[in-house]
């Protein structure tokens, strides 16, 4: 690895601010460099002292990491403190609260939809909300193993099933609740889920979501492709609680089915507030998230407990640098990997202080986001590059409403972010204080794995610089040749690290084709990445039939079906468009049947589809009449 030194016009260097470094965790890049290779060559002994922090009702038996990624030499595997058994929700509140006094401590400082609504969660709190929930789940047949969807808003209650899943070792399938009940139907089908939790509906801004009627939607198409697997509906009166105006008469109604819906309010005030955890074995599976693939179908990407325990919490206290005063905010939603690394699991297990944050950048104003900031003297912020490019559109006056100088971290997620929006952060929102911690990772790698720590790396606009502790990487040619120094190719890695994804739930062979088959004995990011003469890796989009659109992979080919099931739509190709706000947006050529006429009603009703089947994340941008679509040899 290149000590970075020298500076180039093209790629200026931005040191960390030194008042950082007297107090952080990593304070220099010669500290790092030690951790780093400490890490790759004695992986046994950093993860131990990592894993020292926290509890294990059994040690483990053999070596920390074991591992095949050569699918040449059998099947792929990793395994991390195997022989081990703990718990990850008495890891991230009994251990907090009981073990660390840290029960009066606030976990959630959850912001509504409106600022009107808000309100503080402590430690005990919590743990005391997460152990009804579990005892509620029980009653409901809820037990090791059994799969339990979870299509929530962005509320507390999301957190506390969540966590009660991991308490008694069900494992949670969270369904981002911006998607489509066809969308819900197939998740729930796939990881065969006995029990949905949803809400009665959600505002988005000015909008209602009727989250139930999706969700009964969705039953009814599980109904109709398979037998029923959900024998249970449990439901949060979200909008019965926190009411958007005085007169209900004028709310939308929910609908009610007494021989399945259970009402969240009504049975957690019957259970208790004490739930024995269930011990668990270090590889036991501890959560499914479902991620686009290329081929269409979205992969259930599978965590287990005690290595995404190590990972999520190790990366979150380094790369944040977190203090025990800080209050940190991730803008995400926890449907999706974002969430549950960086909201929920990686700061409880820190015992941090964090913003739950239901509502958009500019609602009730374009100012939002600064007012949250101000009104919980925010330290650490963590939001994506779409939204400071929406944000940059209004300039910096709604900004300079608010004082921001409680800010000490900036991050970002999801995407590779522009120069032009990184100097707006890093300069406006930052004022020119505040290192900016570009992260990349994946639904698959569990946490960061390639990303500054923010007292040590000299940051370059656009890299997400150097790799995490564990992590191997290094780029391939088309021919599996590794290339060293300055390069361009495919980004790999060598090794895993202990929050690596095990599978893809149900289909081992789809795992190993999608991620190890191309080049064995190497992880396949599915990214392009350039390597610059300092060393810094910088990620260069997709390199499969995948497509970024504000921080969420979309597939083309789960879109292009989409369209093709229109009556009018003999085929389809989908291709990406760049887009200021967004990053890449969707462009869509559509061959008609016969004597289809193109024109703004067929238009309207192909994006209605895509949105009912999709989500409104995958609404295409433009559409385009193409008579002809051009051909490969294989079609």
């Amino acid at each position: 690895m290149v000590v970075p030194g020298s500076q180039h016009a093209e790629d200026k260097m931005y040191h960390p601010p030194e008042g950082l470094q007297k107090d952080a965790h990593v304070p220099d890049f010669n500290c790092y460099l030690e951790l780093y290779k400490k890490s790759i060559e004695e992986p046994d002994v950093f993860w131990k002292e990592v894993a020292s922090d926290f509890y294990w009702k059994k040690p483990p038996t053999g070596h920390v990491l074991q591992y095949n990624f050569d699918v040449t030499k059998g099947n792929i595997y990793v395994k991390c403190m195997e022989g081990a058994k703990t718990n990850m929700c008495y890891n991230v509140l009994d251990r907090n609260v009981k073990d660390k006094n840290l029960g009066e401590r606030v976990a959630f400082y959850w912001e509504g939809n409106s600022p009107d609504h808000h309100v503080a969660i402590t430690y005990s709190q919590l743990l005391g909300q997460v152990c009804r929930c579990a005892n509620v789940l029980k009653q409901m047949g809820v037990r090791k193993g059994d799969r339990v969807a979870i299509y929530l808003p962005m509320i507390p209650e999301l957190v506390y099933t969540m966590l009660a899943c991991a308490r008694i070792g069900a494992v949670h399938s969270i369904v981002f609740a911006g998607f489509s009940s066809e969308s819900l139907c197939e998740r729930i089908l796939d990881s065969q889920c006995s029990i949905l939790v949803t809400a009665d509906g959600v505002y988005r801004g000015e909008k209602w979501i009727n989250l139930k009627q999706i969700a009964d939607e969705a039953l009814e198409k599980c109904k109709e492709k398979a037998s029923a697997t959900v024998k249970r509906c449990l439901v949060v009166k979200h909008h019965a609680l926190r009411i958007k105006s005085g007169d209900v008469s004028n709310e939308p109604q929910t609908p009610w089915d007494a021989a399945c819906d259970v009402c969240w309010e009504e049975v957690m005030g019957q259970v208790s507030e004490q739930c024995e955890p269930e011990w668990l074995d270090a590889e036991d599976p501890l959560f499914i998230l479902y991620t686009s693939g290329s081929t269409g179908k979205p992969k259930g990407v599978l965590h287990t407990v005690a290595g995404y325990l190590l990972y999520t919490s190790l990366t979150f206290k380094y790369v944040f640098d977190h203090q025990p005063d800080d209050v940190y905010w991730c803008t995400a939603d926890i449907g999706w990997i974002t969430g549950h690394s960086y909201i929920t699991y990686g700061p409880l297990a820190n015992g941090a202080t964090s913003v739950l944050f239901e509502g958009i950048p500019v609602h009730p104003h374009v100012g939002r986001f600064w007012e949250v900031i101000e009104k919980y003297r925010v330290t650490k912020f963590y939001t994506a590059p779409t939204a400071i490019r929406l944000l940059m559109k209004y300039g910096k006056e709604p900004l300079q409403k608010y004082d921001l100088s409680s800010l000490r971290i900036l991050g970002t997620v999801g995407e590779p972010i522009n120069p032009e929006a990184w100097h707006w952060y890093y300069e406006v929102v930052g004022q020119k204080r505040c290192p900016v911690v570009d992260t990349f990772w994946q639904t698959e790698t569990g946490g960061h794995v390639l990303t500054p720590l923010p007292a040590a790396t000299p940051l370059k606009p656009g890299s997400a610089t150097f790799p995490f502790f564990g992590v191997d990487p290094t780029i391939l040619n088309e021919h599996g040749e590794e290339l060293e120094g300055e390069a361009e190719g495919y980004l790999v890695f060598r090794r895993p690290w202990p929050g690596i994804m095990r599978t893809v739930y149900g289909n081992q062979e789809r795992f190993e084709n999608t991620y190890f088959k191309k080049f064995p004995g190497f992880y396949v990011t599915g990214d392009g990445c350039r390597r610059d003469k300092d060393g810094y890796y910088w990620i260069t989009g997709r390199i499969d039939d995948m497509i970024n659109v504000s921080g969420h992979l979309l597939s083309t080919a789960e879109v292009e079906s989409s369209l093709t099931d229109h009556g009018a739509v003999a085929e389809a190709a989908v291709v990406s468009r760049p887009h200021a706000v967004k990053g890449e947006c969707l462009y869509c050529f559509v061959t008609l049947k016969d004597c289809r006429e193109f024109n703004r009603t067929l238009v309207d009703e192909l994006k209605r589809q895509v949105r009912e089947k999709i989500g409104p994340i995958a609404t295409p941008d433009f559409i385009q009449n193409a008579p002809g679509l051009p051909k490969t040899r294989s079609d």
